[in-house]
This record gives structure tokens, C-alpha cells and sequence, in this order.
């Protein structure tokens, strides 16, 4: 089989790019907005919407192959490809991309997604939203080709077993902390609820304070909406460096004590801070964060440290899980580019003993979250993020939907 045409077209992503290092350094809100200067290169506005690049795969028998090229929504931060607008790739791909791939044979995906990999304009790698969204169509195309699931195709390339069981969603509340944690409790979400806490003075509080605040009234709404004690939900927060911008991210004890603090708080619910430390590169957060790591095990706290910044490639999740920086890494897909280096991260994950979760971004599309999706069934993280957007429902409907077509395909053995 070979795939005929390439087409393309602008799109939106589910939420925004967000210019971080304004954010963290005193933008104010207004409204759904920012008020500020920019600071990232690349951006107009603090907050702008998200844009995407839909490429669809024309084969040769007439079905069609989709993928989306997206990016996150700290675009350019944490050392992060730059912003991804389509009206600056779109020419490229018709340029360089689309006569590479019309009349080309599909083989496998480890074969195809390796050829996009090294693949170079003017000696440069390709935007890993790019590589992202191209690896979505040659995943979905090999699948297609073979009359699989895309999670079939994933499990028997990569040596692994479709999963037989749900995979524990993780959603995201955005700002709207408190209105989407109801919505995540009265569905009986496994993990929750993200919380977006990235100010120290107005979200975590210049003493802590504020978060400590919100996680009291989290676990009572649990309880209180949570219909019974079996609902038993992870909380996981993301942080985004400000407990380490608070302390000083050297100053591990402080943290350490505070984070014993939040686990008190949330008992009896299990505790996953994201983010805890960030810093000036990748060495200085993977040191510190290995550092506290042992630190919290040390001392038997009970509390799940999740490295994310400065851990966007595969080689980062290589040295970060040797190193043991974090007890579970996130595996932002649009940061990896090709889906291929998402599956090696599992991967390794596994080898080192470090728990994984598939994420990406807020600022994905349908499309990306599904292929997503069918790629962590088939190679079988700890967690998957529920994607994309920040409003709850229609992300987690996406994320638990397709897994449950994938059980009930499977069980019926078709």
C-alpha cells in the first residue's frame, strides 16, 4: 500500500499558547486574558489561540490517515521548539514535506517514523509539532494498512500487550479549580485535578498558604461529593516550580517539610505534586529534583514527585529516570516530536523503574488525544492525561471513550 496524496489544512487546538515566563513573572489577569508585556520570543499577546496543522494521508485503497501537528501551550519555555503557527510551517510542508511522502510505500511504523526523525531542511530537525502530527498519519496509515488498531499495531512493533484494562485518567481544571473539581468528583475521575498553580502570590500563597487552603477544600468536596468511600482518587498538582521559586529550589528541606504538609492535608487521598522544582537548565532541575526525591524517600513521604520541565526530549526521560529525578515522569507527546520517542519513553521508564504518564497539552486537538490514547493501550503507562482543553467534560470523554471501544473490540474478539 502506498499513500497517494498529502493534503493539509490550518486548524485550532483545544486551548491557547500561553507565554509562561510572563505569567510567572506578574502578568495580570484579565479576564480570560493577560495583561502584560511578552516576554517569550515568537509571541504578540501573553495568551493567543492555539493553532494546529491537520495532515491527512491519502491511500492508495482510498481510506485516509490523520494526524494533527500541535504544540504545547508553554510554547518556547523550559527549552521548549519555538511557537507553532501555521502560517509559518504550512508552506514548509507543501515545500519539503508533501512531495517526500506522496507515492511512498508504507512499511512499518519503526521504519517510517525513523526516516522522520532524520529527516533535515538545511541541516535543522523538523518542529517537533511536526514530527508529532506527521507520526500520528504513519501510525494511523501502518494500522490502516494492516486492518489493526493503531494500539495493536503499537503492541506487536514494540513487543507489548494491548492493556485489558482502563488506563486511570488525569484531568486538568485550568483556573477554574474549584467548578471543574466538581465536575471531575461527580464523574468519579481516577486522578484529578491538575489546579494549573503557577503564581506563588496569587495561587500558592507567598506562606504556602493558598494552596494548602484549596487542598482542604478539595478533599472535603471529595468526600462530600464523592457518593461513597470506595471513590478513593489520586490528587495530583502541578506546580509548575513555584514551591521551589517560594523555599529557594536548593533549599530541599524547606520543600521536603511543606510537601509533608500537603500529603497531611490530603489524607486520605494519595498525593502527586508535578512540577515541584524548575530552574535555569536541565542539569540544575534534574539535580535538585533528584535530590529531593531521595529526600521525600528518605524521610517516607508519602508523596509522588512528577518531573515535566526541562524533561522534553528522550534523551532528557533517559537521564532523568537514570538519575531518578521524580518518581514518575511526564511524557509531554507534542515535546518529543514522533510518537515513536513517546513509546521509547514508556519504555524506558519501565526498564528504570520510574513510573510514566502519557500527557501532551491542553493545547492538542481530538485527533492527537485518540491516536494518543490508542498508543498508551498499546504500550501500557501508569496514567494518561485527558486531553485536550481545560473544560473536563469533552477531554474525558475523548480519553474514556476510546478506551472503552478498544476493551470492547477486543473482548469480542473481533
Amino acid at each position: 500500500m502506498k499513500i497517494k496524496e498529502v493534503v493539509c489544512a490550518a486548524g485550532r487546538s483545544g486551548y491557547y499558547f500561553d507565554d509562561q515566563a510572563a505569567i510567572k513573572h506578574g502578568a495580570i489577569n484579565d479576564g480570560f486574558s493577560y495583561s502584560g508585556e511578552v516576554i517569550t520570543p515568537g509571541y504578540k499577546s501573553i495568551r493567543q489561540p492555539g493553532e494546529s496543522v491537520s495532515i491527512m494521508f491519502i491511500l492508495d485503497d482510498g481510506q485516509i490517515a490523520y494526524g494533527d501537528c500541535t504544540a504545547v501551550q508553554y510554547s518556547g519555555a523550559g527549552g521548549r521548539d519555538s511557537l507553532f503557527l501555521a502560517k509559518d510551517f504550512i508552506p514548509l510542508i507543501e515545500q519539503h514535506l508533501i512531495p517526500f511522502y506522496r507515492n511512498q510505500k508504507i512499511s512499518s511504523f519503526k521504519v517510517m517514523a525513523g526516516q522522520l526523525e532524520e529527516f533535515r531542511i538545511n541541516g535543522q530537525k523538523l518542529h517537533t509539532a511536526i514530527r508529532y502530527g506527521f507520526s500520528q498519519a504513519i501510525l494511523d496509515a501502518v494500522a490502516k494498512k494492516n486492518k489493526q488498531l493503531i494500539c495493536e499495531t503499537v503492541a506487536a512493533e514494540y513487543n507489548s500487550q494491548v492493556s485489558d484494562h482502563l488506563i486511570p485518567i488525569f484531568t486538568q481544571s485550568g483556573d477554574q479549580r474549584q467548578l471543574n473539581a466538581d465536575k471531575m468528583i461527580i464523574k468519579r475521575v481516577p486522578i484529578l485535578p491538575h489546579a494549573l498553580i503557577n503564581n506563588v502570590k496569587t495561587k500558592l500563597g507567598e506562606n504556602g498558604e493558598k494552596l494548602k487552603e484549596y487542598l482542604t477544600w478539595l478533599v472535603e468536596r471529595i468526600k462530600n461529593l464523592g457518593a461513597d468511600k470506595s471513590y478513593q482518587p489520586i490528587i495530583h498538582l502541578d506546580v509548575y516550580g513555584t514551591i521551589g521559586e517560594l523555599f529557594g529550589i536548593e533549599n530541599h528541606q524547606a520543600i521536603t517539610d511543606y510537601l509533608a504538609e500537603l500529603v497531611t492535608i490530603c489524607q486520605p487521598y494519595a498525593l502527586q505534586i508535578e512540577g515541584p522544582i524548575d530552574g535555569n537548565s536541565r542539569e540544575e532541575v534534574m539535580d535538585n529534583l533528584a535530590t529531593l526525591t531521595s529526600l521525600v524517600d528518605r524521610r517516607k513521604i508519602e508523596v509522588k514527585l512528577v518531573a515535566d520541565e526541562w524533561c522534553n526530549t528522550l534523551e532528557d526521560i533517559e537521564l532523568f529516570a537514570r538519575n531518578k529525578a521524580g518518581h514518575m515522569i511526564q511524557i509531554k507527546t507534542p515535546d518529543l516530536g514522533g510518537l515513536n520517542n513517546t513509546i521509547e519513553a514508556v519504555l524506558i521508564c519501565k526498564e528504570q523503574g520510574v513510573s510514566s504518564y502519557i500527557g501532551g497539552t491542553c493545547n492538542e486537538t481530538d485527533i492527537s488525544a485518540r491516536v494518543c490514547l490508542q498508543v498508551a493501550m498499546g504500550i501500557c503507562p501508569d496514567q494518561f492525561l485527558a486531553k485536550p482543553g481545560m473544560g473536563v467534560d469533552e477531554a474525558y470523554m475523548i480519553a474514556f471513550n476510546e478506551m472503552q471501544r478498544i476493551l470492547a473490540i477486543k473482548a469480542a474478539g473481533i
